[in-house]
């Protein structure tokens, strides 16, 4: 009789099992388990840690082998995105380093956290394998990147040398900054430097060395953490006298610098007891002004720091705080103010300012803009590097525009350490952040008096910098300041032009004609695609004939360029639905329209020649309540019979100047008494013709503009507005 054996495959539990071998390096066991199938890839709990990870994790290159040659991934992640490669980094194996990555590991690969196996080689002290991995071309100063949430709680950004200053690893960090120059003075996510990570670690003896060879190599002293304390204070945290003298002993060691609790290095060393630290400062120049000194060392029974705070610091014993209750004026930049104005801070001429991430409003290309107090006035202070070509540009056109109160206010401009620092008047936000804050509000249909001021303040910013010779040539959303009271202001001149030519206003004035869409859409179109689409399509976009003119004539212009913006103040653009209303009033007034007389100049001038061209006011007399031309007719027949006439025509033609006429005499009747059911129904006769009828104005401004008629239509000056 034939018989036959049959082999069960693997179980859940030989995956385990495949695990615990590897872990107890029981090579014997592992070759079973997976001469039986297990799963090479198998990964448990929550870490999702496969055997392939645990052989590299006990630097087993034989079971890292054995595993491959059964199918292991080579890159294969646990949950936290660590690969065999990276754990090569973290036990600096430099063979398997080299063995993952001729398997396609990437050199500069991260885990979720943003740590690389050069990273991770720093922090665990290892040498030889940060070198190997520098050989094999590792970034040395690659930032650690993080997800977006946790880069919105500012983590991450740490480098290779941060990590291992603040691991105490002296060897790696004297390679990392002699060896593979790496940058001293790179940021974490929270404005903090290698050395601010020196001091996280515990062992001052390590943190005092690897502070000396980051001073040495040129780390900057004056560099905060997140809770806005400096090194110095951090040292005398430590209680440490030779890091307090080592940091003293540095080019601008900001020796009054108060953190964010207001406490200065003194004032800290003096709460602590720390007596030599608190005679050193004092010695080196720290001022006493900075809390109650004398009686904080006297509720701790320290006799001899008070007698020499006294006698030797000038300290007294009845101190007053000099901080005096002050309030910002700006509600958007408001905490950050009266946080700067509260702390100390070296004055740059008559500039306070620190720059620090807290403090910033916004990037630039070159030094950023950031608050600050210029003769105590809160200002914007943007920075240029000195001797640049855009800050001499923004400089000069700043100072010879000083007259036009529509472009942001220029203090002053203030140097210091290769540096310039432009104060101007300090505003709470861009055009583009007004128009993104409100958007999806909903809108009432009604003129845009927002709009109408934008272009009213910008049209005679621009023009008045026309007239000195300049044009701006960088006119945008972001450029456009909005105070506290929505008023507005040009900024931004790092790219003007002096003495221009008519190529450069066009140009001007074509940006402008953009902002007239972008602002009217309220922001929906961004500007980038509004710059990359023709004038026609610009043309195209606007929303009204009033908007659509004025666009056209600032993106076609005829003639006179530098004199336009003046000419187009008095736009009708800029009219209240009142005085458009107005005017058309006016021209209804006219003789010829009252008595319809068809072969007048008025009325020829007002005839359409275009055909084909639909008109909102085309069969106008339809669109006016039935109520209303029934009781104009009932008016009119009763006049004639009061004349002995019958009266069988219409009242009004079904032409423009018809409507003229209604409209003349809807201004002139509606505030009788006998005409209170047509008041009722009408209610505000500007909304009410200009709604039905949104191109009529447009239309009669076009056929009468440069005709003798149109004075009918009061056109405003550009003194008015």
């Amino acid at each position: 009789m034939e018989t036959s054996s049959h082999q069960e495959g693997p179980t859940l539990e030989d995956h385990h099992r495949l695990l615990e071998a590897i872990r107890n390096e029981d090579i014997r066991l592992a070759k079973q388990l997976l001469d039986k199938g297990t799963d090479v890839n198998f990964q448990e709990g929550e870490g999702c840690w496969a055997p392939l990870h645990i052989a590299v994790q006990n630097c087993r290159e034989d079971f890292v082998h054995l595993l491959l040659d059964h199918g292991a991934e080579p890159l294969l992640k646990k949950s936290n995105g660590a690969t065999p490669f990276i754990i090569a980094g973290i036990m600096g194996d430099k063979k398997l380093l080299q063995l993952f990555h001729s398997l396609g590991a990437d050199v500069n690969e991260s885990d979720n956290h943003g740590f690389t196996a050069l990273m991770e080689a720093a922090l665990y002290g290892h040498v030889d394998a940060l070198r190997f991995l520098c050989e094999m071309g590792a970034d040395v100063n690659l930032r650690q990147k993080t997800g977006q949430e946790q880069e919105r709680l500012k983590k991450g950004g740490a480098t290779a040398l941060m990590l291992a200053a603040e691991g105490g690893q002296e060897e790696v960090v004297k390679v990392l900054l002699k060896d593979m120059k790496a940058e001293v003075n790179v940021q974490d996510n929270r404005g903090r430097n290698a050395l601010i990570y020196a001091f996280l670690h515990f062992d001052n003896t390590k943190v005092k060395a690897i502070t000396r060879l980051l001073l040495q190599h040129g780390a900057d002293v004056r560099v905060r953490d997140e809770k806005g304390k400096t090194p110095l204070i951090l040292a005398v945290e430590k209680k440490h006298l030779g890091l307090v003298q080592m940091l003293l002993d540095q080019e601008h060691p900001e020796i009054d610098a108060t953190d964010r609790d207001l406490n200065t290095a003194l004032l800290l060393a003096v709460q602590h007891r720390l007596n030599d630290i608190a005679m050193l400062l004092c010695t080196k120049g720290a001022s006493t002004d900075c809390g109650d000194l004398v009686m904080i060392a006297r509720r701790t029974y320290n006799r001899p720091l008070v007698t020499f705070l006294r006698d030797n610091c000038g300290a007294k014993d009845d101190f007053h705080s000099p901080l005096r209750e002050w309030e910002s004026q700006s509600t958007r930049w408001g905490k950050a103010l009266r946080h700067l104005h509260n702390i100390y801070r070296p004055m740059i001429g008559k500039l306070k300012i620190f720059i620090h991430k807290e403090y910033k409003i916004a990037d630039t290309s070159e030094g950023g803009i950031y608050l600050g107090f210029y003769e105590d006035q809160e200002v914007a202070v943007k920075r240029f590097y000195e001797g640049s070509m855009q800050g001499s540009k923004e400089i000069s056109c700043l100072q010879k525009s000083r007259k036009n109160s529509h472009l942001v206010k220029f203090y002053e401009c203030e140097t210091y350490g290769g540096c310039q620092y432009v104060c101007l008047a300090l505003c709470e936000r861009t055009l583009q952040e007004h128009l993104d804050s409100s958007r999806g509000e909903a809108v009432a249909h009604t003129q845009d008096e927002f709009a109408q001021n934008v272009f009213s303040s910008l049209f005679r910013a621009v023009d008045e910098l026309h007239q000195c010779g300049y044009t701006h040539q960088d006119l945008q959303p972001q450029n456009i300041l909005v105070d506290s009271k929505n008023a507005i202001y040009l900024a931004d001149f790092d790219k003007s032009i002096e003495k221009a030519g008519e190529r450069e206003v066009k140009e001007d004035l074509q940006a402008l004609g953009q902002l007239v869409i972008y602002v009217t859409k309220k922001g929906d179109i961004p500007f980038e695609k509004l710059k990359a689409k023709s004038s026609d399509k610009i043309i195209q976009l606007a929303s009204d004939e009033e908007t659509q003119d004025l666009v056209r004539q600032l993106v076609n212009p005829e003639e006179n360029v530098t004199g336009l913006l003046a000419d187009l103040l008095g736009h009708p653009f800029f009219w209240s639905w009142e005085k458009r209303y107005r005017a058309l009033g006016e021209v209804g007034n006219e003789s010829d329209i009252k008595s319809q007389k068809s072969d007048s100049e008025l009325l020829q001038l007002l005839k359409s020649e275009t055909q084909g061209q639909l008109r909102s006011f085309d069969h106008w007399q339809e669109k006016i309540d039935h109520a209303i031309m029934q009781k104009q007719r009932e008016f009119y027949e009763k006049l004639a019979s009061k004349n002995g006439k019958s009266y069988r025509k219409q009242p009004y033609c079904k032409s423009v100047d018809g409507l003229l006429k209604f409209i003349r005499n809807i201004q002139q009747h509606i505030k009788e008494d006998r005409n209170k059911d047509i008041k009722s129904i009408i209610g505000e006769p500007a909304r009410y013709f200009l709604e039905k009828f949104p191109d009529l104005f447009m239309y009669v401004y076009t056929k009468l503009r440069k005709t003798k008629y149109e004075k009918l239509l009061t056109f405003q000056t550009s003194l008015e507005v």
